[in-house]
């Protein structure tokens, strides 16, 4: 569990906090293996069995005070005594974590009938569900995504395969041959349901297949996947083709198409549920999509992406970026019910109201992709890198804080409890999923005393499920059987914080990546409340206004030198990097406007990314890392201002650019043509996780340095290569 705050020295006051202008919060990455500093938490048995606080239920951790017959909680103060049990166990040190580490991962006691135990029935299930009102490229790169997908499922998970357009199909592929059984979608948008459920049309252990035993046949079920043609389409809805309409009156009239994403989905969902908590504790359904869903329930009208708005006067960030319709939403809500976890990925370059599907995948747990075309998709390597993850689910995240503040907002992809407050349902939850809470005094005080630190606490809890492997047989045979266990856990993390002595302290603490994260998913907020434009003046608002209070702050203190204005902080270099993020930001896509040409649809995928990343993700995403390298193996300088003069003053002959989903080399026309290119795999600067692009120094500008309005000339360079 990684926690960063975006200071470490909190404001003592309401009138330090806002004196210093500066977002007061942390960024949470509840499943990371490891803690900020790389430190793993300290593990063990007995997670039911922490003492806990009568007055605020905070969890016993190193911090508390211990006393003979009981202890003081770290946060509130409450002196609670030891029962009989705790009592027994404290007399053994060694044996319980909590007393030794603030960090904790501790063991929960599994019922059998929850899937506990050796004899456990919660297999791995993923289910693909493929469009088929689409072309024959996005077929074939589906089917490459599958083919890698199937390579990184471990043994024993189960598979499924459906298809959707018109109609639903549903694949076994457990006999010799695949067998297909389809069932017909209804056109009318006002029917409840399939004609026939998908139960009655095959049972669900028939659907879901071994990966271990049966991955040749779903590889030829795959090889069977057709697009479905306009005709079939017009004829299963009893319209001529190209002319069916839907609607009665005529400014109603919606041209009916052939993908039933939205029913498909809803007839899925109540397939799987019921298995919940017999065949499977989680399930995760891959859902690919080539175009909005514009047949049956769920429809999306993509016609208000039309010039209209324009000629109404209405905002169309504004009016793009809400959901149109509640259905996804309603729908996120059944498939938590149902233990299910949706990842959608979007190939596509048309208008497909992303801002209603979203909600579909990011309540569920999932994660949602943007395709614009078939060609350059690293959808194969994504959907690897998705399952070759660690994961958890079922996950309860809750963070407590001493008396004296409180948490304010939370941001990220979960669902708040309806019943308790600052407790958060997470469905899936990977080991880069991050989330962000920002903080406010309980009274006007702030901290009444100074000299006692701020206090911490965040509770995890969560499911995993964990391969037993089996042999049987004699041992010149042995066949291996699977089992997994499901591992119920609780992750305990309790920090301290020490109050500011003054402006110039917190100043000092700055974070500015977690100041970022936690500005961008405010002012993603603000851009769906308010639209794009009032997000702008948001953040240009901040920027303008840490600024005056830094500079009063400065002028205030007698041991700063006289000067003007510094709107640069060059006398605190923890401040120096906001302004260049900032800037960033601003011309980035997510708050660049509509009619400068950003799709709708990219700039929901991109809220939902900067979302979910931690903050120096996050950072590199807005603010590329330039590095750059003396030799393939020895680093030069760790990071450089992106300018031109970074480029053609550094003597380096070799640049990297992190920009989080891309690296991009260069080597300058001054490396020696010895310098193996492309740059060997075993390289320093080298990370196969990434996608790598080796680009002239002209593309390199064009595609990322005029992204800060720095005007370069032209000219032709050489690549040595």
């Amino acid at each position: 569990m990684a926690v960063r705050a975006t200071v470490s020295r909190f404001p003592a006051t309401l009138e330090a906090l806002e004196s210093c202008a500066v977002q007061w919060g942390v960024a949470v990455t509840p499943f990371a293996a490891a803690d900020e500093r790389g430190q793993p938490p300290t593990t063990g048995s007995g997670g039911d069995r922490v003492p806990r606080c009568e007055h605020c239920w905070a969890y016993f951790s190193s911090h508390c005070d211990l006393e003979r017959w009981g202890w003081s909680c770290a946060l509130c103060g409450t002196l609670n005594g030891f029962d009989d049990d705790t009592a027994r166990r404290f007399q053994h040190p060694d044996a319980c974590p909590e007393l030794n580490s603030s960090f904790v991962d501790l063991e929960i006691p599994v019922d059998e009938a929850e899937g506990g135990g050796d004899g456990v029935q919660a297999r791995p299930v993923y289910v693909a569900a493929v469009d088929l009102a689409c072309s024959e490229e996005f077929l074939e790169l589906i089917k490459s995504a599958l083919l890698a997908a199937l390579e990184a499922l471990i043994p024993g998970s189960l598979f499924g395969l459906m298809t959707f357009s018109h109609k639903i199909g549903l694949y076994d592929v457990q006999g010799p041959i695949p067998v297909v059984k389809n069932a017909f979608i209804p056109p009318d948008i006002e029917e409840d349901g399939l004609p026939v459920a998908l139960e009655d049309a095959m049972p669900l252990l028939a659907f879901l297949a071994p990966v271990d035993t049966c991955k040749d046949r779903i590889t030829a079920a795959l090889e069977t996947l057709r697009p479905t043609s306009s005709w079939e389409r017009g004829a299963a809805s009893g319209q001529e083709e190209d002319t069916v309409l839907l609607g009665g009156q005529e400014e109603d009239t919606v041209l009916l198409g052939g993908r039933g994403f939205g029913t498909a989905m809803s007839a899925l969902i109540d397939y799987l549920s019921s298995e919940y908590g017999s065949t499977f504790a989680l399930a995760r359904v891959f859902a690919f999509l080539s175009g909005a869903p514009d047949y049956g329930a769920g429809l999306l009208d993509t016609r208000r992406f039309g010039e209209q708005y324009a000629s109404k006067g209405v905002d169309a960030d504004l009016a793009l970026l809400p959901e149109q319709i509640p259905f996804y939403r309603d729908l996120a809500a059944v498939a938590v019910q149902a233990g299910v976890c949706i990842d959608i990925f979007a190939v596509t370059d048309e208008y497909t109201d992303l801002a209603s599907l979203k909600f579909l995948s990011i309540e569920s747990g999932g994660s949602l992709f943007l395709y614009a075309n078939t060609d350059d998709s690293t959808l194969p390597q994504d959907i690897y890198r998705l399952l070759s993850r660690p994961y958890a689910f079922g996950c309860v995240l809750r963070l407590r804080t001493s008396s004296d503040f409180e948490p304010g907002n939370s941001y990220g992809h979960f669902f708040p409890d309806p019943q308790y407050e600052n407790v958060q349902h997470i469905i899936c939850c990977d080991s880069f999923a991050t989330y962000a809470y920002d903080f406010d005094f309980v009274h006007n005080d702030g901290f009444s005393r100074h000299t006692d630190p701020a206090v911490i606490q965040i509770a995890f809890q969560y499911s995993v499920i964990e391969p037993v492997e089996e042999t049987s047989g004699n041992e010149s045979q042995l066949s291996a059987s699977y089992k997994f266990c499901l591992k119920r856990r609780l992750r305990l993390r309790t920090l301290q914080y020490r109050p500011a002595r003054n402006i110039s302290e917190i100043y000092d603490s700055v974070d500015p990546e977690v100041v970022l994260h936690i500005l961008v998913h405010k002012v993603i907020l603000e851009s769906l409340d308010k639209g794009v434009r009032e997000g702008r003046q948001q953040v240009h608002a901040w920027l303008a206004l840490l600024a005056a209070r830094y500079n009063e702050a400065l002028s205030s203190d007698a041991r700063a030198p006289p000067s003007s204005i510094d709107v640069d902080f060059s006398q605190c270099p923890q401040l120096q990097m906001l302004p260049q993020l900032v800037f960033a930001l601003l011309r980035s896509p997510l708050l660049r406007l509509h009619e400068e040409g950003v799709h709708p649809d990219y700039r929901i995928y991109l809220q939902c990314l900067f979302s979910a990343l931690e903050p120096s993700s996050l950072a590199k995403a807005i603010y590329p890392v330039l590095i750059s390298y003396s030799s393939p193996d020895k680093q030069a300088f760790p990071r450089h201002t992106l300018s031109r003069a970074a480029l053609i003053m550094s003597e380096s002959p070799i640049f990297l650019l992190d920009a989080f989903t891309n690296l991009i080399v260069y080597y300058s026309p001054t490396a020696d043509p010895s310098i193996a290119f492309p740059p060997p795999r075993d390289c320093e600067y080298i990370i196969l996780h990434f996608v790598m692009h080796v680009l002239s120094i002209e593309a390199l500008v064009l595609v990322y340095f005029n992204l800060f309005s720095v005007h370069i000339p032209c000219r032709s360079v050489e690549n040595n290569d």
